[in-house]
């Protein structure tokens, strides 16, 4: 499947698995059960929201462009079409599709053979922003854009369109007639967005007219001035819109990096912003500390009324003391130094008291992202091309821990995610784990053993090799080293590069990824500097152990030397060759141990992390992974790397063993998740085409499971094959979903339906302030 033909969101079996027999649940609302967490968002009657007002709404960062059909899209993009454009199909709190009433009466298939037809009938009220019709000839536009047939658009993704044969007007204006050559199950997912055909008319209007302005759109919002000076993007209530009128004047989308959103909260620059668990913590604190202080009168303070957290909390008695004695020490230079840092640390104490104070009046609501995060196992080479040794791994983890210790924390459910393709309350959700297995340590005990791995194995690699074949050299001298740069993470005793002896880190003993392999856009660090040392290394214990007990025996074995004899080789005396140059010793034999070894080789697994803020939570259930897989007998040598080349430079390049991040959920399995999981097939130039399926793990029988379900118009049979899929998925081991992602927004008080929007699609309409309560309201 070429990349045209892949919709962007941004698995091989060695043997006969028995599977569970799915049999479905039927049609209705109960399919899938209930979400694991509902929406938080304040949820407030129109009525009772004032009309008016600003929003300032945290994003990440201002689109590079506003088209969200090309490769470079992103959130902000996202945000801001559903905001300005036509959005056909909206999902509901339960992650599923529902007609938008905004923009159409009804949609349905009105025939299924000889081929599909999809008849649209239109809202009569919906106009584009110049006043023309939404029509079917803003839909022919599209399809032609996207249907992969002219080159010349630059389109990043159109599953679905190439399957249409041909978009006519009906009986009406009002109508649009969509007939497919080929059945589509996932129609739904068409037309949303729907652009002006003022955008995809042309090429040059497609890919570029909508980079930079939408200057026709049709949304309760109007793109408004993008300002990338201060970071902004205003959107301004659409005059023309026919729906109910939204309630805000203006919606300022508001580019802050994640690290800065609590001080930007408590500087008044933002109002609504998604934080991590760090900025939720502070929050918290802020809050416990003002309702300690209004119970007692005091407390949640430090001396001097600064707070019990924050710059300077753990300095302790005896370091002020120091301090102030250098600052007024005899020794100027150093007092002047002291005093500055003083005058620093008193200015950032204050800074964070004064942003606690702020941040008290603000919520945090919570709920689930529509995202899981999952263990990711690389297939293509090393143990883990072995399904055994990856089902074993995964049947050592114990799943409801590792969700408990990211989620319960915060207040939210903890459950296991039982499915690759869909999240807890969409209809194409089923728990197929039992394909694979619960936490078992004998099972994964055996099926390693099974594998040939065992216990007290002979090793006779070098100490610090890998499990796996022979790596590729890394070329140094075009790979930066240090922190920050990707190349900062693990590096292991034993790996000298012989042209000049420098020690090669574990990241780069892996071969380079190969031509043409595509990507997309989720512990011991080598010490600081240490990149400019004649020999870098940091060596992990067991290896490090293990080594010098080498380098021990060796010498033990070496014969004692008479010092005369000795002195006198020195001299130049004669001397037999064979006496004055022993055979050198046979190297120590070593064993694996507690842990497991094979042809020589101990089982070791790279893991790789990302390393910036906002991953503390990856790192922790790595670090507690690798404890799990310990008790097994499994080594993991865990890295971390960049966060900007932990996808590109690892992940997409098959660059490590072990790895946890993200993928979203979606409303269209069959479609979305199809190249997630397909099995990696050769491009012509040799090298691996694995589309999304960064594991290179997949089957034909997945594959053909899923070209079924997209083609299969019963929408229970359709989901019954993706359920199907997904087991078979669990069987072979390639990835092991974990915990669906927390979601935590900081909210101003009297923000209605605005917060954690779960799985719902925002109503950006309605969102607003609440208006002040009446005396009616107070009394009650």
């Amino acid at each position: 499947m070429s990349q045209r033909r892949r919709r962007s969101l941004a698995l091989l079996t060695s043997g006969v698995l028995a599977l569970p027999l799915l049999t479905g649940c039927g049609a209705g609302e109960d399919e899938g059960g209930p979400v694991a967490a509902g929406q938080d968002i304040a949820t407030t009657a129109r009525e009772k929201v004032a009309d008016g007002g600003v929003l300032r709404w945290a994003v990440d960062t201002l689109p590079d462009t506003l088209n969200t059909f090309q490769a470079d899209a992103d959130a902000t993009t996202t945000r801001i079409a559903g905001a300005v454009l036509p959005q056909l199909f909206v999902l509901d709190a339960k992650g599923r599709p529902v007609v938008n009433p905004d923009y159409l009466e009804k949609a349905e298939i009105v025939e299924r053979e000889p081929k599909q037809v999809v008849l649209y009938k239109l809202n009569q009220q919906a106009v584009w922003s110049d006043g023309r019709e939404i029509g079917a000839a803003d839909f022919v536009a599209q399809w032609r854009a996207l249907n992969g047939k002219d080159s010349a658009y630059w389109t990043a993704r159109n599953a679905g369109y190439e399957r249409i044969e041909k978009i006519e007007k009906g009986k009406t204006d009002l109508e649009v007639r969509v007939t497919f050559a080929k059945p589509y199950a996932d129609w739904r997912s068409l037309f949303s967005p729907l652009y002006p055909k003022q955008v995809t008319g042309t090429p040059d209007a497609f890919n570029e007219g909508a980079r930079g302005a939408l200057k026709v759109t049709a949304g309760p919002f109007a793109l408004g001035a993008i300002d990338k000076k201060t970071g902004t993007a205003a959107l301004t209530r659409n005059p023309r819109w026919w729906g109910r009128q939204a309630k805000l004047d203006t919606l300022v989308l508001t580019a802050v990096p994640r690290a800065e959103r609590p001080a930007a909260l408590a500087a008044g620059k933002l109002d609504l912003a998604e934080i991590d668990r760090t900025g939720a913590d502070r929050i918290a604190l802020a809050r416990r500390d003002a309702a300690a202080k209004g119970a007692a009168g005091k407390g949640g303070a430090g001396s001097g009324g600064a707070p019990a957290h924050g710059p300077g909390a753990a300095l302790t008695p005896a370091q002020a003391t120091l301090s102030w004695a250098v600052a007024f020490g005899a020794d100027e230079d150093k007092a002047t130094a002291e005093k500055e840092s003083r005058d620093k640390h008193v200015a950032a104490v204050k800074r964070y008291a004064d942003e606690q104070t702020a941040l008290r009046n603000f919520t945090v609501r919570k709920s689930l992202e529509p995202a899981y995060t999952q263990l990711a196992m690389n297939g293509a080479s090393g143990p883990l091309a072995d399904e055994r040794v990856r089902r074993a791994i995964a049947r050592a983890l114990d799943r409801k821990a590792l969700a408990e210790l990211v989620l319960k924390p915060l207040g939210l459910p903890a459950q296991p995610v039982g499915s690759h393709v869909a999240l807890a309350g969409q209809r194409a959700y089923a728990d197929n784990s039992d394909a694979l297995g619960g936490q078992d340590t004998q099972a994964a005990q055996a099926l390693l053993a099974d594998a040939g791995w065992r216990r007290d194995g002979k090793i006779t690699e070098p100490a610090g090799a890998k499990a796996g074949p022979e790596s590729a050299p890394q070329d140094d001298g075009k790979t930066p080293s240090g922190p920050g740069t990707g190349n900062d993470g693990l590096y292991i005793v034993g790996q000298d590069d012989e042209a000049n002896g420098d020690l090669r880190s574990a990241a780069g003993q892996r071969p380079q990824a190969r031509p043409g392999a595509r990507g997309e856009r989720p512990l011991a660090a080598a010490p600081e500097g240490a990149q400019d040392r004649t020999s870098p290394v940091l060596a992990p214990a067991p290896f490090g152990a293990q080594q010098e007990a080498s380098l021990l025996a060796q010498a033990a074995r070496v014969a004692p030397v008479d010092d005369g004899k000795r002195s006198a080789a020195r001299d130049g005396d004669a001397a037999d060759p064979a006496k004055a140059s022993p055979a050198p010793a046979k190297q120590a034999t070593r064993t694996s141990g507690a842990m497991l070894a094979k042809d020589g080789k101990a089982l070791t697994l790279r893991f790789v992390l990302p390393s910036g803020p906002g991953s503390e939570s990856l790192r922790t259930v790595g670090e507690r992974i690798a404890q799990m897989l310990k008790k097994l007998g499994v080594n993991t040598e865990t890295t971390k790397v960049a966060d900007d080349s932990f996808f590109k430079d690892h992940i997409a390049s098959g660059q490590y063993d072990l790895a946890l991040y993200s993928w979203p959920a979606t409303a269209y399995p069959a479609t979305d998740a199809r190249p997630i999981f397909a099995k990696p097939e050769p491009a012509a130039d040799g090298s691996l085409l694995v589309e999304q399926n960064y594991t290179r793990v997949g089957t034909d029988h997945i594959d053909q499971l899923f070209d079924q379900a997209v083609g299969e118009l019963d929408e229970d049979q359709s989901r019954e094959l993706i359920r199907k899929a997904d087991a078979r998925i669990w069987a072979a081991a390639g990835s092991i979903p974990l915990y669906q992602r927390p979601e935590l927004v900081a909210v101003k008080p009297g923000l209605a339906n605005a917060g954690a929007f779960g799985l719902g699609t925002p109503r950006y309409q309605d969102i607003g302030w609440k208006k002040p309560p009446t005396a009616k309201d107070k009394k009650k």
